[in-house]
C-alpha cells in the first residue's frame, strides 16, 4: 500500500458567516476525512468580499494554506498582507510587479506539499496566460515535491477542464474555485491529476452565490449599483477530500462532502 497523503480543500469561506460555518462544521470534517494538510480559499472572506489582516490571521488557525482570486485585491491592506505572509496566495500570473506569491510550499514533517494558485481569462481580467505560467511554475515545484495541488480559480468551465487536462500527470489535483456552486463532476483523471469544476462554497445556504437574496434579486429586476452583504440564511458547506499517493504524488481518491444546514442561523455579529 502506497504512503498517503489527505488534503481537505474548503471552498470559498464568504464573510463572518461562512467563517462562522467553516469554525462550527471543519473539527467534524476533520474527524471523518482525518487530512494531513488543509487548504481554504479565503478571497471572500472579510465582508464577502477580500480579505483583512485579522481574518487571514483567524483562518489560519484552522488552514495550511490560504488560496485566492480575482477579489484578493478588494481590501487595500491586502497589499501588505500578501507580502508579509507566505502561506496567503494570490494567483501566480499576476504581473510579478504585485506583492504576494502564486506558489508555496509546505513542510509537514516527512510530507512535502506545492500548493500552486492560477487564475483563469475567459470572462475575467486579461492577465497573463494561465497556462504558460503553470508550466513554469510547476517545474519549480516538482523540483521539491510530486505532490502538487492547484486552485484555478476561474469562471468558465471550459476553461477549467481544459486547465485540468493539460496538467493530467504533472500536478496531484486540479481544484476549480470562483463561481460558489459545486459541481458534480469530480473524479482522477488518467494520468492521475484529481480534477473537479467547481468545489463550491461555505456561506449562507439560501442565498446567491453566498449574497443576500433580496440584494442579488434587486441588482437584476433593476441593473442598479447594489451594496451587496454575506446570506446568513441556512450554511452550505463544501470541500473536497483528496487522497494522494505521497511517492509519486497521483491522486488515488477525491470525494465531495458538501454539508447543509438550513436550520443554521448566521445572524450573530457584524459582516466582517
Amino acid at each position: 500500500m502506497p504512503d498517503k497523503i489527505g488534503v481537505l480543500f474548503i471552498g470559498d469561506v464568504i464573510g463572518r458567516p461562512g467563517r462562522r460555518a467553516l469554525a462550527k462544521h471543519l473539527p467534524s470534517l476533520k474527524q471523518k476525512c482525518r487530512p494531513d494538510v488543509v487548504i481554504v480559499n479565503a478571497e471572500n472572506a472579510a465582508g464577502g468580499i477580500g480579505i483583512t489582516r485579522n481574518v487571514c490571521h483567524e483562518l489560519l488557525g484552522y488552514a495550511d494554506v490560504l488560496t485566492s482570486g480575482n477579489h484578493i485585491w478588494d481590501k487595500k491592506e491586502a497589499l501588505s498582507l500578501l507580502a508579509s505572509e507566505p502561506r496567503l496566495l494570490r494567483p501566480a500570473n499576476y504581473p510579478p510587479v504585485n506583492p504576494g506569491n502564486g506558489a508555496f510550499i509546505l513542510d509537514k514533517g516527512k510530507q512535502t506539499i506545492g500548493i500552486l494558485n492560477l487564475q483563469g481569462r475567459v470572462f475575467m481580467e486579461p492577465i497573463d496566460c494561465p497556462f504558460r505560467v503553470a508550466d513554469r511554475e510547476i517545474e519549480s515545484l516538482r523540483n521539491r515535491t510530486p505532490v502538487i495541488i492547484v486552485d484555478f480559480h476561474a469562471e468558465a468551465t471550459s476553461e477549467k477542464q481544459a486547465m485540468g487536462w493539460y496538467l493530467d500527470g504533472r500536478v496531484s489535483a486540479v481544484i476549480g474555485t470562483h463561481t460558489h456552486i459545486p459541481t458534480a463532476d469530480e473524479r482522477v483523471l488518467p494520468r492521475g491529476t484529481a480534477y473537479i469544476t467547481d468545489i463550491g462554497m461555505v456561506g449562507g445556504y439560501n442565498s446567491v452565490i453566498g449574497i443576500r437574496r433580496d440584494q442579488a434579486l434587486d441588482r437584476f429586476l433593476t441593473s442598479r449599483p447594489q451594496r451587496f452583504e454575506p446570506g446568513k440564511d441556512g450554511a452550505i458547506f463544501s470541500s473536497v477530500c483528496i487522497e494522494i499517493d505521497s511517492a509519486t504524488g497521483k491522486a488515488l481518491d477525491i470525494r465531495r462532502q458538501i454539508l447543509v444546514d438550513e436550520s443554521w442561523d448566521g445572524e450573530e455579529g457584524d459582516e466582517a
